[in-house]
């Protein structure tokens, strides 16, 4: 209510409020472009991360559904990391290279590293703060949802590895061949010397 021509106090509550939470986005996301470039700093703080969910659900013998549900998101998020950004298959989009003379076309993920990162470490971050509710703990038999999920797994990746020889893609860049500048051979460096 705006009495005599001055502010609602609720005006200058909800305005601190949002700018509060202007702040604290700004500073996760600059957090988060900062890390962007340690690829080896953020997967340990993942393995961190995932080795105290890993603990929490061995000490409290519990909450093997959301586990579960855990690894099936992470075989989804596997999936699209591992997959061309433009299926050959569905698409019919460009295929890459088999000849020296064909034109060089870089892999392009569905799912950029960074974002597979990001998403796996927040799908963890609920997954730990669901554990501490006793609402989603229900009990199952947690053998048959490992041998399921294992089955699961192991049929995906066989269709995703299928799927790669099929039309000869890699999605990992270490192995391959890289093009730069050639460093010279120490005969070469001291022929050229006068």
């Amino acid at each position: 209510m705006d009495v005599g021509g001055g502010k609602v106090a609720g005006d200058g509550v909800s305005s601190a409020v949002s700018q509060w939470t202007l702040t604290l986005s700004q500073r996760y996301q600059h957090l988060l472009d900062k890390s962007t470039p340690q690829v080896l700093h953020r997967w340990i703080f993942f393995a961190v991360i995932a080795l105290i969910y890993v603990i929490r659900v061995f000490m409290v013998q519990g909450f093997y559904i959301i586990t579960y549900a855990l690894g099936i998101y992470i075989i989804q998020l596997l999936i699209a990391f591992l997959s061309p950004q433009v299926d050959p298959e569905v698409e019919g989009g460009p295929t890459l290279p088999t000849r020296g003379s064909d034109e060089f076309r870089p892999f392009v993920r569905r799912l950029p590293e960074f974002k597979f990162w990001y998403s796996l470490t927040k799908a963890v971050c609920i997954a730990f703060v669901l554990t501490f509710f006793s609402a989603f703990d229900v009990p199952v038999f947690w053998p048959i949802l490992l041998f399921y999920w294992l089955v699961l797994f192991i049929s995906t990746m066989k269709r995703q590895i299928m799927h790669m020889v099929k039309y000869k893609y890699v999605p990992f860049t270490f192995g391959k061949q890289r093009y730069g500048k050639k460093k010279p051979s120490t005969d070469e460096a001291g022929a050229s010397r006068p």
